[in-house]
């Protein structure tokens, strides 16, 4: 019902950047947030950041100085750009939306969290 599609991931050498896009298709009826989670071999998912419908963004604390999300939850599409990246930062980032679908043969909202497949993202000389 829902896609998320993340594109931008690769390999950057520390202190070098990239920008990362993720783009929501399928039967979206209303998008409360999208955002970018990231998750390293062995340690849990955690939030890097994530954007609201009106603007409001949130970022985790190691990240708010050199990473940048934006978008717009209308055009269904986010952006990080990230800087000044690190080895630490070598992930796996997964963009992740909190919407409502309609079905439109009962006329019935449903609010649920999607993911994206993941793209990588190493940072290495």
């Amino acid at each position: 019902q829902v896609q998320l599609v993340e594109s931008g991931g690769g390999l950057a050498q520390p202190g070098g950047s990239l920008r990362l896009s993720c783009a929501a298709s399928g039967k979206i009826f209303s998008i409360y947030s999208m955002g970018w989670y990231r998750q390293a071999p062995g340690k849990q998912r955690q939030l890097v950041a994530r954007i609201q419908t009106g603007g409001n963004t949130d970022y985790a604390d190691s990240m708010k100085d050199r990473f940048t999300i934006s978008g717009d939850t209308a055009a269904k599409m986010v952006y990080l750009q990230m800087n000044n990246l690190r080895p630490e930062d070598t992930a796996v980032y997964y963009c992740h939306a909190d919407l409502d679908t309609m079905d439109w043969n009962t006329y019935t909202l449903a609010r649920d969290e999607y993911w994206g497949q993941g793209t990588q993202v190493t940072v290495s000389w």
